[in-house]
């Protein structure tokens, strides 16, 4: 497969990557830049396990090609706070809540509440559900995610 130089912007910062067209962002983000907070789940965009916030939407990483994000500005759990010493607003609740049992749809369920309540501040059960419905979690943990999501402040 023939590759391209891209351009594209993850958490704030411009990089340059060399991948074919068609290549999935998730791949991009975790082969090219190491970015090890959006993961492979199922590829098709189902269980919420690789997504990223473009141009502030959750959205599943796994099935839009990286020629398609040079215009965009995404955002990985890695870029959320605004230095590596803090955790974001939504990071920290879901620590105190304990809102995260084997971890791996973790990603899924923070990006997804990040955007929730960008759009949201003050979300009631129902639309939390809603915002959280792309999101597989196997566990059981949704109340705790639920109760950490009303007690973040924006």
């Amino acid at each position: 497969m023939d590759t391209a130089t891209f351009r594209i912007s993850v958490n704030r910062k411009a990089h340059i990557v060399e991948a074919a067209p068609a290549t999935p962002l998730l791949y991009v983000l975790r082969d090219i830049l190491e970015l090890n907070g959006p993961r492979f789940g199922c590829g098709l965009a189902q269980c919420g396990a690789c997504m990223v916030l473009m141009d502030g939407n959750a959205v599943p990483s796994c099935n839009i090609p990286v020629q398609a994000v040079t215009e965009a500005e995404i955002t990985t759990l890695e870029g959320l706070a605004p230095d590596a010493d803090t955790l974001h607003p939504v990071q920290k609740a879901f620590a105190e809540e304990q809102a995260a049992q084997c971890g791996y749809c973790l990603n899924g369920a923070i990006i997804s509440a990040v955007a929730l309540l960008r759009n949201n501040p003050k979300p009631n059960d129902e639309e939390i559900r809603n915002g959280m419905q792309r999101v597989l979690c196997r566990c059981g943990t949704q109340a705790r995610m639920i109760r950490a999501i009303k007690k973040v402040e924006l």
